[in-house]
């Protein structure tokens, strides 16, 4: 457990440890996409620790980013409110927090969109499979951006990076991964487009860099931050080349960001099998700075210490685990036994299963 308790620097912030809360989609806010204020304090405060890193939840940018039924979202003043509510309850335990935004792309539907319009995408392909999130529909077919309209995203995300800062974020993570719209753009399979923003790995990441470059000018380096997944398969999205296509991300992003976050091939909450032909490790090589990983943790988890033993600048980012045990660091520090996760609870309205797992008492 030596390594992960080092401490180490992400953008502006020096942490004390290396135990990462994973953004962790949990579906409690209300119908104008409002965290519950109360209970999402209690939430995020009870697992914050003395240089501590915790990424939120994804958080939709705008009132189109599609999304689902109770996911949260920082465009409204209302919305800015209950987050910064939440960013003070860190910090006063001494902890970081990051806002993950998020656009779901053709993986949203047209009941949540402002005008009930059809999701967007970089191309009108429809997922495959059903949408378990919305009661296992079908996928919505989508209507695929024109040039103005990825330019219109562009600025979408600027707003809500500067709206993170200003409810008090340390940082905004961009959701570059698990299907959604900035993955689809990335993965051969979701994106068919002809024009600069298809074809080619140039082309098809370039979208990649343009946000990254536009957060970069409004909110800082330091405060900017890339989730990717190569293998991630949710919403059917797939690439042809992963490794060549996630190592030129990589060499065009350093040294640009706080940290980039890669969801393991092995992950195995959304795969049925995990992947264990795989590795992150070329692009662990790659990459200059922090390296965040998460996936498979919570039901292997003497790999996180393993992993950051192993791994120069690696933090683990640990999601199920970290639901049930508010105080999954201290128990991986004294190596204490954990709790076990109640998956019927991930997503249902109030407490139960949210903020009312215990903390460990040592017996005497």
């Amino acid at each position: 457990m030596v390594a992960l308790f080092e401490p180490i620097q992400i953008g502006a912030n020096r942490l004390q440890h290396r135990v990462v809360l994973a953004p962790l989609t949990r579906l409690r806010a209300d119908e104008n996409h409002v965290i519950p204020p109360d209970l999402a304090i209690e939430y995020y405060s009870q697992r914050a620790t003395p240089g501590g890193l915790l990424i939120s939840e994804g958080i939709l940018i705008s009132e189109d980013a599609g999304g689902f039924p109770g996911t949260p979202a920082i465009y409204t003043e209302e919305q800015i409110s209950a987050w910064s509510k939440v960013t003070q309850a860190v910090h006063a335990k001494g902890g970081t927090i990051f806002a993950q935004i998020w656009h779901s792309g053709r993986a949203g539907t047209a009941l949540y969109t402002k005008n009930h319009t059809p999701p967007v995408a970089p191309s009108p392909i429809p997922a495959r499979g059903l949408n378990v999130f919305l009661n296992n529909q079908p996928f919505e077919t989508p209507r695929e951006l024109s040039i103005d309209e990825i330019q219109d995203v562009i600025q979408e995300f600027v707003t809500a990076a500067k709206n993170a800062i200003k409810a008090g974020f340390d940082g905004v993570e961009l959701h570059g991964a698990n299907g959604f719209l900035l993955d689809q753009f990335i993965n051969s399979q979701s994106n068919k487009r002809t024009d600069e923003y298809g074809g080619s790995i140039k082309n098809r990441t370039r979208l990649i860099f343009e946000v990254a470059d536009a957060l970069i000018d409004a909110i800082g380096v330091e405060r900017t931050a890339y989730r990717f997944s190569p293998w991630g398969g949710n919403a059917d999205v797939k690439d042809d080349t992963p490794y060549q296509t996630w190592s030129y991300i990589l060499e065009h992003l350093n040294p640009k960001l706080a940290y980039v976050h890669f969801v393991e091939p092995r992950d195995d909450y959304v795969r049925a099998t995990p992947d264990f032909e795989n590795s992150l490790d070329p692009f662990r090589k790659i990459w200059k700075g922090p390296f965040i990983s998460a996936g498979g943790y919570s039901t292997n988890p003497e790999l996180i210490s393993s992993v950051a033993e192993e791994k120069p600048r690696n933090l683990i980012a640990v999601g199920r685990a970290f639901i049930a045990n508010p105080d999954l660091v201290e128990r991986l520090k004294h190596q204490w036994p954990l709790n076990k996760y109640n998956r019927d609870t991930f997503y249902t309205p109030g407490a139960k299963g949210y903020t009312d797992y215990a903390f460990y008492e040592p017996k005497d």
